[in-house]
């Protein structure tokens, strides 16, 4: 079965999203082609008066839908009516992702999409589902915790997986009562306006979901920085986040959640099934060229097994062929830019500086648009730029241990702390280890995130502050309030 589309032919969202209506204004951003380096488009960039726009029209909407206020099945029932028209629209969003983003058009449309419906749905029976609590008091007196929408949220999302993040972000959000402005990526727009108008289709309030469109400095921070947003929900880097901590700062004080970058290690001891090992590596950083926060960049191995699994991992990463993201099958995904995939050399070339070998790789591919090749460097210590920076591209370091204390101690990391791979057939020592990692994820014996939205996902340190899915995700669209009462 074949998914390739011509990319000239697809027809594009033009404009903001505000009020249940497109917004015309100036071109000011160009969207370029990934795979091909050509201008697909532009879109407008949203000044502190359309952001003023969007948050008035969300107030608005909440006032006149009492969105916040409906019985909590209603919110329920429209919010599944979105997934069924998001999956009945799937080629088109499909399109909408692969024609700007690293995203293959045939995955987006297999898995992109149907797992954003799921994330949906998964959030819709929150809804009805989670309450406040009675409490115990003393004879004479009546006490309960009760929670609330926060009103309006303000969202920004990045492009590496664009479809996916604004469901993590508009999903809780909406079931939990709140409506949305959000702003994704300059580089990455189409399929969050398209969602946005098909919420409508599905019968969510006019205004309830707003698209901004528009870059970090401009737009990110007419959002971050509002007083008419109540929260702020931001997936990025940890350099982002933090300027965003700051903003919010500046301007007042209000509640964020930020899942931020991360330098995951994936630890494999002797005794684990090196083939699924090897395989699970490789899950663990190649898919979308590398450029997901969890990915798993630093491969520590004990040394007794290094040989073997380098030798695994090598052949694996010899496999991947790049294509563009319209093609019938999905290659290996392009870097989101030239400027990105220049960062990522500069840092590979920077290890190799400081000692690192480079067993494959190491260069960008030979060939139109933004392809590096998959590249494992060993010879590296802590203090090597490979290990230190996120590199957000198809880069691993290969370090090796001697005992579960040398382990530990690699998979430290000073910065980061987002997620974690184990691999052992040692039960004790999974239990054992899971519990010392300094990770807000951790893995055993495979690697990366299940379809089941049930667990949530956010890190340690400065990977990040609160969760995004699972039940925390719903229960961090909402805000308690303490009532006492002498009878």
């Amino acid at each position: 079965m074949s998914f390739a589309f011509d990319p000239t032919s697809v027809s594009l969202p033009s404009g903001h999203f505000i009020g249940g209506d497109y917004v015309a204004a100036p071109e000011a951003i160009d969207v370029i082609s990934p795979s091909t380096g050509q201008r697909i488009g532009a879109i407008a960039c949203a000044d502190a008066q359309m952001v003023d726009r969007a948050v008035a029209s969300a107030r608005q909407a909440l006032k006149t839908s009492n969105w916040g206020g409906l019985a909590p099945r209603n919110r329920a029932k429209a919010l599944h009516k979105w997934a069924d028209l998001m999956e009945a629209e799937a080629p088109y969003l499909a399109q909408l992702e692969a024609i700007c983003s690293s995203r293959p058009y045939a995955q987006a449309l297999t898995g992109d999409i149907s797992v954003t419906a799921e994330q949906i749905r998964f959030f819709a029976e929150f809804a009805d589902k989670e309450c406040g609590d009675l409490v115990p008091t003393s004879d004479g007196q009546f006490g309960y915790i009760s929670d609330h929408p926060y009103g309006v949220i303000g969202a920004v999302t990045p492009w590496n997986f664009p479809i996916s993040m604004a469901g993590w972000k508009l999903g809780p959000a909406l079931a939990a009562g709140n409506a949305v402005v959000i702003k994704p990526s300059e580089m990455t727009p189409y399929t969050t306006l398209y969602m946005a108008e098909l919420s409508v289709k599905a019968g969510i309030p006019a205004g309830l979901v707003n698209v901004v469109l528009g870059d970090g400095p401009t737009t990110g921070n007419a959002i971050t920085g509002h007083p008419g947003i109540d929260k702020v929900s931001f997936t990025g880097s940890t350099r982002a986040g933090a300027a965003i901590m700051e903003n919010i700062a500046r301007h007042g004080i209000k509640p964020m959640t930020l899942e931020l970058g991360g330098k995951s290690p994936m630890l494999v001891f002797a005794d684990a099934d090196l083939d699924k090992a090897a395989e699970c590596l490789a899950k663990g950083i190649l898919p979308n060229a590398g450029q997901f926060c969890v990915a798993g960049s630093r491969i520590l191995v004990a040394a007794s097994v290094a040989d073997e699994l380098s030798s695994k991992l090598m052949a694996e990463f010899g496999r991947q062929v790049p294509d563009v993201t319209h093609a019938g099958a999905a290659g290996f995904s392009p870097i989101i830019s030239a400027r990105q995939m220049g960062r990522i050399d500069s840092i590979v070339q920077a290890a190799r500086a400081k000692g690192g070998e480079i067993l494959c790789g190491g260069a960008a591919f030979d060939r139109e648009g933004s392809f590096y090749q998959p590249t494992l460097i060993a010879g590296v210590d802590e203090t090597n730029p490979a290990v230190t920076e996120e590199i957000f591209g198809p880069v691993a370091t290969f370090q090796t241990f001697d005992s579960e204390e040398d382990a530990m101690a690699l998979a430290a990391h000073d910065t980061y702390g987002l997620c974690a791979g184990l691999f052992t057939q040692d039960l004790s020592r999974a239990l054992r280890l899971s519990g010392r990692l300094e990770a807000g994820t951790v893995w055993v014996n495979r690697y990366g995130r299940s379809r089941d939205h049930i667990l949530p996902t956010g890190g340690w340190k400065a990977s990040g502050l609160g969760k995004d899915l699972g039940r925390e995700a719903y229960r961090a669209n909402r805000r308690t309030k303490s009532v006492l009462i002498d009878l």
